[in-house]
Parts: C-alpha cells; sequence; structure tokens
C-alpha cells in the first residue's frame, strides 16, 4: 500500500527524496535496496542521503562480531556473509561522521585540513552508496566489493594527522573542549569503521580462490591463530617485549640511554584481541614510562609489567563466542562447523606498567588525557610529529620539537582502542616516587 501524501512529505522533509524512496520501499519488501544501485552516485545525491543514514542507529560493534564467521579459510558462504555484515554496518558509520562534520562551526570545515577529511568521507560514502540493499551473493560481487574497502582504508589512512593539524589552525574559532569532545568521538568511531573493512579484507585474502595473504592492502597475517586481525591466542607478554625493544631504541638514539624492564606475573597469558591495537598501545604507554624513568635519573630501576589474566571461571559465562581451534590447512574453503571452545585462553588481561619516574605532578594530572596541541596555541608552526598517524606504531621522536612524546595523542588514542572492547586505563600516580598504569582489556566476548 502506498503512503498517504502527509507521510510522503514527512519522509522528503526528514531525509529529502531518496530518504522517502528508502522508506517506501521498506514498506513493500522490510529491507533497504538503493534505489540509484545500478548507475554512479553523484555528491548531490550522498548529501541527500546523509541526513537518514546518520540518523538510523549505530551497531555496538564487539569481537565476537568480528570472528562470527568462523576461522580462515572461510566457506564461500561465510565470506559472503562477512562481506554483507560489512556492507550493513559501513554506510551508516560514514554518514554519521560526515554529519558530526557538517555539525563543526563553519569556518573550521572550510579548513583546507578538515574539508579534506570530509571529502574523504563524502567519497567513501558515494563508494559504498551503489551497493546499499545490494545482496552480495556471488563471489564475483566479493571481489569488487573487498576492492571497495581496501580503497577506503587506504583513503582514510592519514585522518588523524590532517585532523590535528585542521584543528590546530582553526583553534582561535572553536574551543579545546569541544575540539576534545570531537575528537573523543571520532577517534572511537574510525577505529571501528577500520576495523571492519581491514577485517573483511584480511578474512578474503585467507581464503579460496583469493588466498594470497601476501597480495593485501591492509595486514592479513598467514599464522594459523588469526582469524582476520584478530589473533585469537595474542601473548601480551610477547607484544611488550617486541615494543619494549623498540621504544628503549628510541630512548637511546634520544637520550644516549636505554631503559630496562622486566616482565612478570603470568606471562604466558593468551586471550583473543587486535594485536595492531594492543601494540599501538602498549607502544605508548611504555613511551611514557621509559621516557620519565630516563629524565628522572632512575634508569637502574625497571620498568615492571605485571600481567595479570583474568580468572578463568568467567570464560563460560553465558554468550561467550566459541572458536575451532587453530587450522593449519590455509588456502582451501573450509567448513563453518561446530565450534569448540578455546580453554586455555583468558576473557581478558590487565596490564600493570609500574615506573620510578617521580609520578606526574598534581598540576598536569588533570590534563593527561586532553590532545596536546591544544598546548600549542602559541606557536605558529606545529612541531615535526603530524605527519604521524596515531594508527601506527612508528614514534616521531626524532623529529625535533616533538622529542618522545610524539604526536601527543599517545594516552587518549591508547584509551580509545582500550575502551572500544569494552576495557580501560587508569592511571595511579606517587607524585615524588613514580606511576602505575593499569591497562584492561577484554577479549572475545559480548559487551555488557
Amino acid at each position: 500500500m502506498l503512503m498517504p501524501h502527509s507521510a510522503k512529505e514527512d519522509a522528503i522533509k526528514q531525509g529529502g527524496k531518496i530518504g522517502y524512496e528508502y522508506s517506501l520501499t521498506k514498506s513493500f519488501h522490510g529491507h533497504h535496496p538503493h534505489p540509484h544501485r545500478d548507475r554512479h552516485i553523484n555528491r548531490s545525491e550522498v548529501d541527500d542521503e546523509v541526513p537518514w543514514l546518520a540518523k538510523q542507529p549505530l551497531h555496538p560493534l564487539s569481537l565476537a562480531d568480528l570472528v562470527k564467521h568462523g576461522r580462515p579459510p572461510l566457506s564461500a558462504e561465510a565470506l559472503l556473509a562477512s562481506a554483507r555484515f560489512t556492507l550493513s554496518l559501513l554506510p551508516i558509520r560514514l554518514a554519521h561522521r560526515i554529519q558530526a562534520l557538517r555539525n563543526l562551526p563553519y569556518i573550521v570545515v572550510s579548513n583546507p585540513n578538515i574539508r579534506k577529511i570530509y571529502n574523504n568521507y563524502q567519497h567513501s560514502l558515494t563508494t559504498l552508496l551503489p551497493w546499499q540493499g545490494r545482496t552480495i551473493s556471488n563471489l564475483e560481487d566479493e571481489i569488487r566489493f573487498t576492492e571497495v574497502l581496501a580503497e577506503l582504508v587506504q583513503t582514510h589512512t592519514d585522518t588523524i594527522p590532517i585532523l590535528a593539524r585542521g584543528f590546530l589552525e582553526c583553534r582561535k574559532y572553536i574551543s579545546a573542549s569541544e575540539v576534545t569532545r570531537f575528537l573523543d568521538e571520532h577517534l572511537r568511531a574510525r577505529i571501528g569503521t577500520r576495523l571492519v573493512a581491514e577485517q573483511h579484507i584480511a578474512l578474503h585474502f585467507s581464503s579460496t580462490p583469493h588466498f594470497d595473504p601476501g597480495a593485501s592492502p591492509t595486514p592479513c597475517p598467514e599464522h594459523p591463530s588469526y582469524i582476520g586481525v584478530i589473533d585469537t591466542a595474542l601473548r601480551p607478554a610477547s607484544t611488550v617485549d617486541s615494543c619494549g625493544g623498540f621504544v628503549a631504541d628510541i630512548c637511546e638514539l634520544n637520550y644516549g640511554v636505554r631503559p630496562h624492564w622486566v616482565v612478570d606475573g603470568e606471562p604466558d597469558t593468551t586471550f583473543a584481541f587486535v594485536p595492531m591495537h594492543l601494540e599501538y598501545i602498549v607502544t605508548e604507554l611504555l613511551k611514557n614510562a621509559f621516557r620519565a624513568t630516563v629524565e628522572n635519573g632512575m634508569n637502574r630501576e625497571p620498568v615492571v609489567i605485571t600481567i595479570a589474566p583474568e580468572p578463568p571461571n568467567l570464560a563460560h559465562r553465558p554468550g561467550a563466542v566459541r572458536l575451532d581451534p587453530p587450522n593449519e590447512r590455509r588456502g582451501v574453503f573450509g567448513d563453518a562447523g561446530a565450534i569448540a571452545p578455546l580453554d586455555d585462553n583468558a576473557p581478558g588481561v590487565t596490564i600493570r606498567i609500574r615506573d620510578r619516574g617521580g609520578g606526574i605532578g598534581p598540576d598536569v594530572m588533570p590534563h593527561i588525557w586532553g590532545y596536546s596541541f591544544t598546548t600549542f596555541v602559541d606557536q605558529d608552526d606545529v612541531p615535526g610529529a603530524w605527519g604521524e598517524d596515531a594508527l601506527g606504531v612508528i614514534s616521531a621522536a626524532s623529529n625535533g620539537a616533538s622529542s618522545i612524546a610524539g604526536l601527543g595523542y599517545g594516552l587518549p588514542l591508547s584509551r580509545a582502542y582500550a575502551e572500544y572492547f569494552g576495557g580501560g586505563i587508569a592511571v595511579q600516580s606517587l607524585y615524588g616516587w613514580g606511576t602505575d598504569v593499569y591497562l584492561r582489556l577484554k577479549g572475545v566476548g559480548k559487551i555488557e
């Protein structure tokens, strides 16, 4: 039955012509095929589409969503299901970010750097809208869709440093609190959007007929414990040692002194998590601990990292995700089949990083979760670290004024990564002595 005239007018007012066509189609079919999927989507149509999509609720992403299709190599149907799941999330997520950018003051969005990010999001939504409502039902479609995802990930690689420069240039027109609020939301949303896209790309290159991990444009580890970009047997102690060596090299380069560290607790603990996220967080936290230790003249005192797994009895709570054990047969279609528990995995891990770096002064403590560009208000040029993508673990230690502190997004962005899947970071400072940082991470499982 057609909508009454008043309903049609309301729909057009809320979301433009395309929004009305969506509402009309939904009344017939219960879903949202895109009315323009068979032709190129132009910018004006994207502009019409954004308000409607931005009103749709965001799916709360969990690690369980990302591993639910099973271990690679996926069956053909599981790979298609992953593509359809990814498509169901991304247009709405992109539209939310476009709308948030539109809600900034016009003079801020007019800044060339902020405008570049806005245009990138619009471009990415333009490439995805033709797929809206299509059922990705064969491998040919899945290949083309994965190419679109790869372009999306590449387009948004440098989002963080470009936004940082833009907000620095606009510091006269927007308050630090407004920028912090925007970035807190934007960076968290970016984590999820990028992860969803990278996960499907990795699953694509881990399954036939596409099996070629080395050809993947995004990380695609070949180790059998991986499901896409998630390591189901991630050992935090190994990550600590790897990142510790990297940051110690930086310290030695900048200060001529190499800090040392010890790992205690239960270093053999494993859990399911995103290694890239853990690497970023640990690198930033060790950077702070090593730097404070060296500058406080306490280099003989090791930084102590304690690994504490959550009690195993929590692992079998209702709704816990269960996975097949690692499969050495890579590159062939698998069977989604039965799923068994990973009994040797912890449901979550807490990592304490303890240093003797003198602690954090009471005048500094209230600001540790802020974005450091707000402290550069008297400088005309951005310090040398602005070229760094905060998703990487490459420090900008050697770039002049940035020192080992790098971009200055370290703590707030680390907290965003930790909190995204239900964890968090807490800082306890004993001023005049040292600092304890508690990093709690939840593994695969629904977030309460």
